[in-house]
């Protein structure tokens, strides 16, 4: 198997070179990487084009922007990064290898933030996503193309794309939980405090499960 690295952004001038830096390894180990931008104003193509295989354009977006660089990818399996989560150093073979031994078709990492402290918010995440079998995109998802497909790509909704992948995924089978982890930001966590922001996260995903409109849920969350 193949495997694809599909990263959606938009204006991440400061941190793509970065981001991109950190999967040279992968790409010459023969991973593909494709960034899927959508609309950056910063100059953010220009900056990702020596640093991946392919830029793609699409409407802003993240899962619109994610299924344009399934589009275009040639690999067996996707991988969908966040521009500010960083995979472990060996994540193309834990991949690969993780899905052909197991004979599962999609699975996640575990997550660990970049900043000190939120430890026990980052083994609260990874449990939950063990117990239920829905994972984020902060656990850097990957999934076989044919489940993918299967699966009905990601909705085009403004949030709870990945839960709403996730969710179709399970029905196929369960995800494969790779232990090691993946570095997120805590940007958010460090502004908005731990304790607002899992309240936030919590009330989302309750409301969506209920039917909430992803739209607005998307202006509360403050992604667009």
């Amino acid at each position: 198997m193949t495997l694809s690295i599909i990263i959606p952004v938009l204006n991440e001038a400061a941190n793509i070179g970065a981001a991109l830096t950190a999967l040279q390894p992968c790409r010459a180990r023969g991973a593909e990487v494709i960034v899927a931008d959508g609309g950056s104003g910063d100059g953010t193509p220009a900056l990702a084009q020596p640093l991946c295989d392919r830029v793609v354009n699409a409407p802003r977006g993240r899962a619109v922007q994610m299924n344009a660089g399934a589009d275009a990818a040639r690999g067996d399996v996707l991988l969908f990064l966040h521009a500010d989560t960083q995979l472990p150093p060996d994540a193309d073979r834990l991949v690969l290898e993780g899905l052909a031994q197991s004979s599962r078709v999609w699975g996640r990492f575990d997550v660990q933030f970049g900043g000190d402290g939120l430890r026990l918010v980052a083994c609260a995440m990874n449990a939950r996503s063990r117990a239920t079998g829905i994972a984020t995109g902060d656990q850097a998802m990957f999934v076989t193309r044919t489940a993918f497909e299967q699966a009905g790509r990601f909705p085009p909704i403004a949030l709870m794309e990945d839960i709403a992948l996730s969710t179709s995924l399970r029905r196929i089978g369960r995800p494969l939980c790779l232990p090691a982890r993946v570095t997120t930001s805590d940007q958010r966590w460090r502004n908005n405090g731990a304790l607002r922001t899992v309240l936030l996260m919590w009330s989302l995903r309750l409301r969506y499960f209920f039917g909430a409109d992803p739209d607005k849920l998307a202006r509360v969350y403050g992604y667009r």
